[in-house]
């Protein structure tokens, strides 16, 4: 299986520095920076990025001020990926044990110590997973690996040129001022306007059961709410990178939303909750988010959950195969940990198989003080110890045809979660402490999943430099670790920041984080029998019709329903611009070149966008933690103009140009050779 040709750009037999100490703190601060930013990004958009580039360039660049090998970067990028990966993890599960009201208060000692113990696991249980598939994974010829490949080459590139740092952290400083005059009131962060309507009457003799009488006719009125896209370089700078097709899915999922589904329900049943006591003073802005809160937001969850189900059935093929290959990779790889090859060395088998059962004990402890059942705690490992190695293989299967970008960590857990929820009801795990464990053990394999895809992604960049495979496991191992004990922190400055400032913290406005909220309302669903099935079914035949239709993703159409318009509107913006670059290019006629060169540049802006976002974003809700009012720091912008979003359009305008201009202009000459490409 082995090519015994395969020669990698760094020889084996070479001694060049690898494991230093100024690369691995470059690597562990770009592991906290990415993995915060990234759960910036999932809790407000329910999206992450691939750290993989950004943490090349960023690395490369320090890198290159201490004359450092390519190995160093290597590692440095190995470590500084994994925080990302551990954010997804957390992001997609931690946030679910408040929206399912297990932890009432989130920022707690206790919440702290559950949810750093369970990323830990999570985490090393992904490693050691990893270690013992590795050599079979990364040499196996039908496996690609496109963004390994991609991520090689910019490394290779850095050897004789520019790295690119100058876009990425040029593009992180506009995003952090964008971000920090948006906190101080310079601009309005976006528009909204309910527009009312009234119909003459409504005839209720032609729907049945309410004909007759003399009140077989009432006024009619609702309305619709409009809104602007939010003025956000992050939102703007995913849509970029996910392009115009998927963008405009997600925004579809908005419209429908928010120009479909309320607008009608508001009209039926908004006059009479607008004329009851309870809402009484309620305006129709007010209604007009709650009935989207409370009936629309469940539709969309359950089109996730169809979605994500056709998703695996997708890639059934896939899965199988890797479910299949995953067991006999376990003997190949053991029967051949004992090479002495610098560049074919993993973590001792010995060790690896200890870890795994230390790992497994410390998981049943976590689970019993879930479930407080000794008997549910042992069903659970069980079940996360096999899900873990089988997600754990075939999330790197997955990663090694399609790229960690599109790796569907998501349905994987969403398995998980559904076969622990069913195994706790049958086990009269009820309650709270059921709803608990379920989370726990999606939660350990969410992170185990997450964690492997991404290792074996950098492990490949590896294989392909020459890098030695137990440095680099040993390196992530340090970043989980490190990851784990610090990616609650964010979370809570997000949520707490958001509570202080009127908001509802995780699974409201600000943060919806879609993956928690669904996995709360399905544990707690199926656990406590509280499952709100008619608007889930309601959502399912929806997932299924736009199946049905062969909508390209239906999964994103969900989440854009689930999200607020601002959000789904600045995404399809940034699609928007990413659509006008592509035609620029297209008009200027660059060849393959060319169009790789402006396509990579456009990219990391748009990722040095997202990552000054996250960051400042983190410290004003650091700010509002500490109840610092910074509102008043700078003078609004509407004491000076009648019509301050005038001034946010200029802003998104701004946005835009960087986006189309910067790429196009440093497209390179034509006869220059072309680079990998580093979409995510």
């Amino acid at each position: 299986m082995a090519d015994s040709k395969y020669k990698p750009y760094v020889p084996a037999q070479t001694d060049m520095k690898e494991v230093t100490l100024k690369a691995l703190l470059i690597g562990l601060i770009m592991c906290v920076v990415l993995g915060a930013a990234n759960a910036y990004l999932g809790l407000k958009a329910g999206m992450t990025i691939a750290a993989t580039y950004p943490a090349a360039v960023i690395g490369m660049a320090f890198l290159r001020i201490w004359k450092g090998t390519i190995l160093e970067e290597n590692f440095a990028r190995t470590v500084g990926s994994i925080g990302e990966s551990v954010a997804a993890g957390a992001i997609f599960t931690l946030p679910a044990f408040f929206i399912a009201g297990l932890w009432p208060e989130f920022a707690t000692a206790g919440h702290y110590l559950e949810s750093a113990a369970i990323m830990v696991v999570g985490g090393i249980l992904g490693i050691l997973f990893v270690a013992i598939l590795r050599r079979v994974m990364v040499e196996d010829p039908e496996l690609v690996f496109p963004e390994s490949v991609a991520a090689s080459e910019i490394h290779k590139t850095g050897r004789s040129g520019g790295t690119g740092a100058a876009f990425l952290f040029g593009a992180m400083g506009v995003g952090a001022v964008i971000q920090a005059l948006k906190n101080f009131n310079v601009f309005a962060e976006a528009w909204e306007k309910f527009v009312t309507w009234k119909i003459r009457f409504i005839d209720l003799r032609v729907i049945p059961g309410l004909s007759g009488g003399e009140h077989t006719r009432i006024p009619g009125e609702g309305g619709i709410l409009l809104s602007s896209p939010g003025v956000s370089p992050a939102y703007i700078g995913v849509g970029y990178i996910i392009g115009p097709k998927l963008a405009s899915l997600n925004f579809s999922g908005g419209l429908l939303a928010w120009g479909l589904f309320v607008p009608i329900l508001t009209y039926f049943i908004g006059p009479s909750l607008m004329a009851s006591a309870m809402v009484e003073d309620a305006t129709w802005t007010t209604m007009a988010t709650n009935v989207w809160s409370y009936i629309v937001r469940p539709i969309a969850i359950g089109g996730m959950l169809m979605s994500a189900a056709y998703t695996l059935f997708k890639m059934r093929k896939s899965l199988a195969t890797g479910l299949g290959r995953s067991i006999s990779d376990v003997k190949k790889a053991a029967g051949g940990a004992s090479t002495t090859i610098r560049t074919e060395r993993d973590i001792n088998f010995k060790w690896v198989t200890i870890g795994i059962l230390l790992t497994a004990v410390a998981t049943f402890f976590i689970y019993y003080y879930f479930a407080q059942a000794f008997g549910a705690a042992l069903v659970a490992t069980i079940v996360m110890v096999i899900a873990g190695f089988f997600f754990a293989a075939v999330s790197g299967y997955l990663v090694g045809i399609i790229g960690s970008s599109n790796n569907p960590i998501s349905g994987l857990t969403l398995s998980t979660l559904l076969v622990a929820a069913f195994l706790m009801y049958l086990l009269g795990a009820r309650g709270n402490s059921g709803v608990a464990a379920v989370l726990g053990v999606a939660a350990v394999v969410c992170v185990a999943a997450a964690v492997a895809g991404e290792m074996l992604q950098d492990l490949k960049v590896g294989h392909i430099l020459g890098g030695t495979p137990w440095k680099m496991q040993a390196g992530d191992m340090i970043g989980v670790v490190l990851a784990s004990l610090v990616m609650f922190f964010p979370i809570i400055l997000l949520h707490q920041g958001d509570i202080n400032q009127g908001g509802q913290g995780l699974g409201g406005e600000k943060y919806p984080a879609p993956q928690a909220s669904l996995m709360a309302l399905l544990s707690a669903g199926i656990v406590r029998g509280e499952m709100a099935w008619p608007l889930i079914i309601v959502g399912i035949l929806m997932g299924l019709g736009l199946i049905l239709m062969q909508v390209r993703s239906p999964m994103l159409v969900s989440v854009g329903m689930y999200l607020p318009l601002e959000t789904t509107f600045a995404i399809f913006i940034g699609g928007v611009i990413k659509g006008i670059f592509e035609r620029f290019s297209a008009a200027r006629k660059f060849n393959a070149a060319q169009k790789a060169h402006a396509e990579n540049i456009g990219v990391l802006i748009a990722a040095g966008l997202i990552a000054g976002e996250a960051l400042i974003g983190l410290l004003f809700a650091g700010l509002a933690v500490a109840n610092v009012e910074y509102g008043a720091w700078l003078p609004g912008i509407s004491g000076i103009f009648p019509f301050p979003f005038y001034i946010s359009l200029l802003v998104l305008f701004f946005i835009g140009w960087i986006l189309v201009r910067f790429p196009l202009a440093h497209a390179g000459p034509p006869d220059q050779p072309p680079p990998p490409s580093a979409v995510f």
